[in-house]
């Protein structure tokens, strides 16, 4: 990538955090996924929470992590740590699939239902799990898988 368009991405990232600061989250389905999709790609693997609070609306987006081209380690004690250090109510998992594909794997949805079950003992809604790919982005929520 050029430093201009590095420059750009960033810049559009700045308007897209400002956007949704304001507004509830969940509000518009298209505005997360784009805010996901700007947040996460890359080429290694980055995992993000954002952290929301009870009218869903952005307290913080954390990068929890930084991995390799096909995995980055994700620990759900740090996710719900946080979560209570932020005096969160719900959060959103968010990482990015660097081969392009989606589609998630059996470790991802099995870390997704360790997460979840982390949550509902202290209190907090899991709402999603989205995977940012090329072009497109796949919602584990949508998918049934927890």
């Amino acid at each position: 990538m050029t430093a201009q368009e590095q420059a750009t991405i960033f810049a559009a990232r700045e308007i897209l955090a400002r956007h949704i600061n304001r507004n509830p989250v969940l509000a518009s389905w298209a505005a997360l996924l784009d805010y996901c999709a700007l947040a996460v790609r890359g080429e290694v693997e980055r995992f993000h929470v954002l952290y929301l609070d009870r009218k869903n609306r952005l307290i913080s987006d954390e990068r929890l992590g930084v991995g390799t081209v096909d995995h980055v380690p994700v620990y759900p004690r740090e996710v719900v740590r946080r979560a209570l250090d932020l005096n969160a109510s719900a959060l959103i998992l968010v990482h990015n699939h660097p081969s392009g594909d989606p589609e998630p794997s059996e470790a991802d949805i099995a870390m997704t239902k360790e997460v979840q079950k982390a949550c509902g003992v202290l209190g907090l809604t899991l709402h999603d799990h989205i995977i940012v790919g090329a072009g497109r982005e796949v919602s584990l929520r949508g998918r049934g898988d927890f």
